[in-house]
């Protein structure tokens, strides 16, 4: 039973080292990518309104992929591309109701699921970011949000970082200290079993001969 909560406990730690260092990764490459993280293509993307509801809303978290012909994108598919509102470069995450092509340019027309109209400006395929894969996480954006404040970063990712390797620390030196034990041979082993039995056979020998002088006294007593 030891043995099994023993390996549980290693996987469970592996497991979290894993999502921390994958977590870190997306986290950086945030910074150095005007906050967009992006991992082998795929791109994790926090809903920032409900103008997509029901589809998905905000505080949910969607998996974008990275597009490599904008020519593959179609009527109905859903982008994250680079828009203006307000004055303000943002992202945006809106389906394609229409794909326009003029002098080999190509742009689409987007509409939020829960909107009425059109947006106002249409998306070029320089500001495409990623095409959504249909993966969401409900309410999941709020975590990565939080994983990107230095809170967030100490407590999820350098305390447990932290304590593995503390954990693996721990085991090298019991390695170490095992290691440096005198290893004991079969002979030796051979030889300890049998002074033990001759230490319990000598203890036993003594114990009957204190009895049998225990009841010599009291004979002589009686007499």
């Amino acid at each position: 039973m030891k043995k099994v909560l023993k390996i549980t406990a290693n996987v469970l730690v592996w497991i979290i080292l894993i999502l921390a260092l994958l977590i870190t990764i997306m986290v950086f490459s945030s910074g150095r990518n005007n906050g967009i993280s992006n991992l082998l293509g795929y791109i994790p993307m926090t809903v920032e309104s409900d103008s997509m509801k029901p589809t998905f809303k905000k505080n949910d978290l969607i998996i974008c992929k990275e597009v490599d012909d904008v020519y593959s994108l179609k009527k109905g598919d859903v982008i994250t591309f680079w828009t203006i509102i307000d004055g303000k470069k943002v992202k945006n995450t809106h389906r394609i109701v229409e794909v326009n092509e003029f002098e080999n340019t190509r742009s689409f027309v987007t509409r939020g699921d829960n909107n009425n109209q059109d947006d106002t400006m249409p998306a070029y395929a320089g500001d495409v970011i990623g095409k959504w894969t249909d993966v969401k996480l409900d309410g999941f954006g709020k975590v990565m949000n939080f994983l990107r404040t230095k809170t967030g970063f100490f407590v999820c990712i350098v305390i447990p970082m932290a304590v593995f390797f503390l954990i693996e620390l721990y085991k090298f030196v019991v390695t170490l200290i095992e290691l440096k034990k005198p290893q004991l041979t079969d002979e030796d082993e051979e030889e300890i079993k049998k002074r033990a039995i001759e230490e319990y056979l000598a203890a036993q020998k003594k114990e009957a001969t204190a009895e049998d002088n225990g009841a010599s006294a009291e004979v002589q007593v009686n007499k």
